[in-house]
């Protein structure tokens, strides 16, 4: 029986999307989302969504109605169980003219489904590495992976070219083991900070560029109390690019904060925007920053064992994720809205 979604419900974006795609190669269960993207300026799926639902049914067999630019509606019936192996996916091959959309939203789709198949992967992913409003590939290598090492999942990425918006060009290779096997995550204090560590990176720009972002923010946590390293580099990649990447590492916890390099903003600034939303999330006192805590949803409903965990927001990321999740009949999972604790019991 297919199990229908409706892709506007709560926040409206491409989280449901993601897990329901996720969720549908890992089960074998066929779904139909309608309302995709219906919160967004531009509804439906953009290039990278389209990847990504492209990547999922490349991994199962799948077949696929609706997979288009701008579409609202999708039908996913997965073919059989997930199969490891090398593959390729690439998001400049979506859109007309080539994209830079978020090849982090492709790997967060079909990560779990390959780390649970029998057998290695190795995928390699091309499009842009370090785009707004998605995490970025520094996020996902310095927090996102290392918290999942924490569960059972061992996965690895490379970055061999930086993309940034609007020409993307970036190259990841991710390296996934199969046959993981989950166990659940109690994270309910972060414990001390031990350091905060930083990249400033610019592309195809001057040296002084990423030079001055560091010093900057430097500057700023230091005077804060917090002890810091940003390095700054000059690397690879087909257009001008920069910005900042800052990982906070607690005795029980890792956060991550970034800021982006664009006309007429001075580095300066971009390291105070990044500087600003790491401090914002220090002082919260919390160990899960409100973008990992609803990505860690997936992994702990597939988990044995119950997970709990503190947040610094309940956003509605997180309880729509968590709604779409409970549709596939997976576990339970509460949120705890004054308390900010979410707890998760799976049944997979």
């Amino acid at each position: 029986m297919t199990i229908e979604i409706d892709g506007s419900y709560g926040e409206g974006g491409g989280q449901v999307l993601r897990t329901s795609l996720s969720l549908a190669a890992i089960t074998g269960e066929p779904i139909r989302i309608t309302g995709i993207r219906a919160g967004r300026k531009k509804p439906g799926l953009a290039a990278q969504h389209l990847t990504a639902v492209r990547a999922a049914a490349t991994i199962c067999h799948g077949q696929l109605q609706g997979d288009a630019l701008g579409s609202t509606m999708l039908e996913f019936i997965p073919g059989g169980a997930v199969q490891a192996g090398t593959y390729s996916f690439d998001v400049t091959e979506a859109q007309p003219g080539g994209s830079a959309g978020a090849i982090t939203l492709v790997l967060q789709t079909i990560l779990l489904p390959l780390a649970l198949a029998q057998g290695d992967s190795q995928i390699t992913l091309l499009g842009g590495t370090h785009v707004i409003f998605s995490p970025t590939m520094t996020y996902i290598e310095q927090v996102y992976l290392p918290m999942l090492r924490r569960m059972g999942i061992t996965a690895q990425v490379k970055l061999g070219a930086w993309g940034w918006y609007p020409r993307g060009g970036g190259v990841v290779n991710l390296q996934v083991k199969g046959g993981c096997q989950l166990t659940g995550l109690r994270l309910l204090e972060r414990g001390e900070l031990k350091r905060v560590r930083g990249l400033a990176v610019a592309t195809e720009l001057p040296a002084h560029i990423p030079q001055r972002m560091a010093s900057r923010a430097e500057n700023l946590l230091r005077a804060a109390g917090l002890r810091v390293y940003v390095q700054a580099l000059r690397e690879k990649g087909v257009a001008p690019g920069a910005g900042i990447f800052l990982t906070a590492e607690y005795r029980n916890s890792l956060t991550g904060f970034g800021g982006f390099g664009r006309l007429r903003l001075s580095s300066e600034k971009v390291a105070e925007i990044a500087c600003e939303q790491l401090l914002q999330f220090h002082q919260t006192g919390a160990p899960v920053d409100e973008h990992l805590a609803d990505q860690l949803l997936l992994p702990a409903v597939l988990a044995s064992g119950e997970s709990q965990y503190k947040v610094a927001e309940v956003s509605t990321h997180l309880t729509t994720n968590a709604a779409v999740i409970e549709r596939f009949g997976l576990g339970k999972i509460t949120v705890h809205q004054e308390e900010k604790t979410v707890a998760i019991i799976g049944n997979w």
